[in-house]
């Protein structure tokens, strides 16, 4: 094992994150030389498909990893839903008391927790949070997280940019550098949650993206399916652009692939800080499962070169190729060479962990006291000895006047020194031969006793008290008459501004910068319109963004990007949380309202009934539901059009964000349609085939939301709209108010429609 040192310039060398999926990879990682690993527990992981460790086992793994330099990162990294706060809390309570390095965290609602209530957690964004702009590094920085892993799809000088932006508000960037690429931003990709029930914010995608779809114009069977990512040869400006850790994907792959691809980039790693020189041989990479590698949007060369036709491993056939296997026998020789070095590296890398051990260290407990002097614990670990005493004398147990505790014997010790097993050791000898008998100590000196024991075994770490759930007082107001929300992006929809009694907000573009001055004019001759904020703004888009905020000052904005949420607050302008940022929990409704001073926020229209009805909702707070919308299933910063009608383009440009216009369906293997769509001046996103309509939530869930939404934003799905839209909307707001007959003429007036996310919920 390697551990970090300085490089020659005198900064700290590039830390070496590899992932953990169970503890045989976990070993692999430290002996291939990682810096840390990240590894997910039974629950709140990313990677609920994992083995992934049981917290028993985790003192364990801490101990080996920390013996061997190698920090341990814990995935807590999926939304947590309304019933899981209590266990949440449970485990947060006995993580404050362990060695770990820190925790990865999507959900807002438990960054909130952790940096009011458990400080002394080093907390880490996930790449689950979408990272990519400015405003979004100084928002995580106000919810104390110390690193934030950056968006995928970022190029090489957007990633310099945000790290030095992180550095002015103490944020260090991580990066991922090698493994599978997501075709859309992680954490607003909802294609496995509405097609399958199996949510990626929760840890269940199930890849729908790398399935087979019936065979595009352009030949293609699997056109959604990327190769994976690999900067191997783009180290130095990696280095150069401040990232402190670099990131291997996988925590569902095996072992021997951990130990061959952390292995290849801690020798990419040592050449470049002992001589400044990359090795320019990747031929390992290809040895294990790959989809082929491509490092194009980090040189933000994004092209139709990124994607395959087949998501299966291409390691034999990439090495036919490189051994240019013209023949059979050369081809069956190649492949004999892959497996048979396949095998060897399996059997090498079994055979060396066995060698390791997370078996806890053994700790010797002596036990010494008479009547009239303090209990004194002496504690023998591997590594050193430590001394507690008491802060009260003992007393004869007949002594005790009904007092709280009990006789200091061997089975009480042992259940009263419980806390040690959340440490990286464990109780191997209790010795009490120097303990005068029938004496006794209060329940809550022992408490204490075993407090400061974890307390010195964790490195001298103040002993962190358990935090209780708070109580949550029902603030749910009877009467509550909702509102109704429109959203359009066509100036041929202004004239519902008048029309429609509603309020009206119109959707900004994703690519801003260049459209910015039109935008601004827009919204200057239209004072009844409301912005509403995409989830991906970049660079000098949101850059645009911030501007516009300045010039126009809007009464109030909806937004589903944290960076724009983040100027507003910093502007004094009354904002609202987008259905995009995954706000699920109570939680997250306090985290927005007193970290950021937000208005409201738009539940999940991932979450079911049942889940909703658990939330609560703080005072002079209002929430928000999307009652009927087109259903963004994932947002691409990739033109998805390559793979199924074609362009003449190889490569994307900035014209095709501001001028490319088109869309067209494929069409999965087991019959479900999806929606290709890339409007001018906005990312390629693709729709679910059928909108999202619940006229039910307004009886199942009276009384809890101040507001609803319908968006008005026309896309090419198989829904049509029977009436025009100004009538929708009266009927909308009848509906809300309490027509009975309204339901059913909605849903006789856009058809075909789906409530299946509310029906199941995550």
């Amino acid at each position: 094992m390697v551990p970090m040192s300085h490089a020659p310039n005198g900064k700290d060398e590039i830390e070496l994150l590899a992932p953990g999926g169970d503890v045989d990879s976990i070993k692999a990682a430290i002996l291939a030389g990682a810096d840390a690993v990240y590894c997910g527990l039974e629950r709140f992981s990313a990677r609920a498909r994992a083995t992934n460790i049981k917290f028993e086992d985790l003192g364990g793994v801490l101990g080996l990893a920390h013996r061997n330099d190698c920090k341990v990162f814990l995935t807590i990294n999926t939304i947590i839903v309304e019933s899981e706060i209590p266990s949440l809390f449970e485990l947060l309570n006995r993580l404050a008391n362990t060695t770990i390095d820190g925790i990865i965290v999507q959900d807002l609602g438990l960054l909130h927790l952790l940096s009011t209530h458990f400080k002394s957690l080093n907390v880490h964004a996930s790449t689950q949070l979408t990272t990519h702009n400015e405003g979004q590094i100084r928002f995580l920085a106000k919810l104390s997280v110390t690193r934030a892993n950056l968006s995928r799809e970022l190029n090489i000088s957007e990633l310099k940019a945000l790290t030095l932006a992180g550095r002015e508000v103490d944020v260090s960037t991580e990066i991922f550098v090698h493994g599978s690429y997501c075709i859309s931003f992680s954490g607003i990709c909802y294609l496995s949650s509405v097609i399958n029930g199996k949510s990626g914010n929760r840890g269940k995608c199930s890849q729908p993206c790398r399935g087979k779809y019936l065979t595009t114009p352009m030949g293609k069977q699997y056109p959604l399916n990327l190769k994976d990512n690999s900067a191997f040869f783009d180290l130095k400006e990696i280095a150069d652009a401040g990232v402190a850790a670099i990131k291997i994907e996988g925590r569902m792959k095996k072992s021997h692939y951990v130990y061959t691809v952390a292995k290849a980039w801690r020798t990419q790693l040592r050449s470049f800080y002992d001589s400044g020189v990359l090795g320019d041989d990747d031929r390992e990479l290809y040895t294990v499962f790959n989809r082929d590698l491509t490092n194009s949007f980090m040189t933000g060369r994004i092209s139709r070169d990124m994607f395959i036709d087949n998501p299966l491993d291409q390691s034999a056939q990439l090495l036919s190729d490189r051994y240019d296997c013209s023949t059979e026998d050369k081809a069956a020789k190649a492949m004999k060479m892959l497996y048979e070095g396949k095998a060897k590296v399996i059997e090498d890398v079994q055979a060396k962990t066995a060698q390791l051990s997370v078996a806890k260290g053994p700790l010797k407990i002596i036990v010494s006291g008479k009547l009239g002097s303090p209990l004194k614990v002496k504690v023998d670990s591997p590594e050193a000895s430590y001394e507690v005493l008491s802060d009260i004398r003992l007393i004869h147990a007949q002594e005790t006047d009904g007092a709280h505790g009990e006789h200091l014997d061997r089975e009480m010790l042992l259940g009263r020194l419980n806390r040690i097993g959340a440490t990286e050791y464990h109780i191997d000898e209790l010795e009490m031969g120097g303990l005068q008998t029938g004496l006794f100590l209060p329940y809550r000196e022992i408490t204490e006793i075993s407090k400061r024991i974890v307390a010195a075994l964790n490195g001298s770490a103040a002993f962190v008290e358990p935090i209780g759930v708070p109580d949550q007082a029902e603030l749910r107001a009877e009467g509550i008459t909702p509102t109704l929300s429109i959203l359009i992006s066509s100036r041929d929809d202004l004239h519902l501004c008048e029309q429609a009694k509603a309020e009206v907000y119109y959707q900004l573009p994703d690519c801003l910068a260049t459209e910015l001055p039109s935008i601004l004019e827009l919204f200057n001759s239209n004072s009844k319109i409301l912005p509403w904020f995409p989830s991906v703004m970049i660079g000098g888009d949101y850059s645009a963004a911030v501007e516009f905020l300045r010039l126009a000052r809007p009464p109030k904005i909806i937004t589903d990007n944290t960076g724009v949420a983040f100027a507003a607050w910093e502007m004094g302008i009354p904002w609202i949380a987008g259905p995009h940022l995954n706000v699920v929990n109570s939680l997250s409704l306090i985290c927005l309202k007193e970290r950021f001073d937000c208005l409201g926020a738009f539940v999940s229209n991932e979450i079911s009934a049942a889940q909703i009805r658990r939330i609560q909702k703080p005072d002079d707070f209002e929430l928000f539901y999307s009652i009927y919308h087109p259903i963004v299933l994932l947002t691409s910063r990739q033109c998805l059009f390559h793979q199924v009608t074609g362009c003449e383009k190889a490569r994307i440009d900035d014209a095709c964000h501001y001028q490319c216009d088109q869309s067209s369906p494929i069409i999965h293997h087991s019959g479900f349609e999806l929606c290709l769509e890339k409007p001018r001046g906005d990312y390629n996103r693709v729709y679910n085939e059928d909108n999202f309509l619940n006229t039910r939530i307004t009886e199942d869930i009276p009384h809890l939301f101040n507001g609803f939404l319908v968006d008005l934003r026309e896309r090419q799905t198989r829904t049509k709209v029977g009436i025009d839209k100004a009538k929708l909307i009266e009927l909308f707001l009848e509906h809300i108010h309490g027509s009975p007959e309204s339901a059913k003429a909605l849903e006789q007036s856009l058809s075909p429609t789906t409530v299946r996310q509310y029906s199941r919920g995550i």
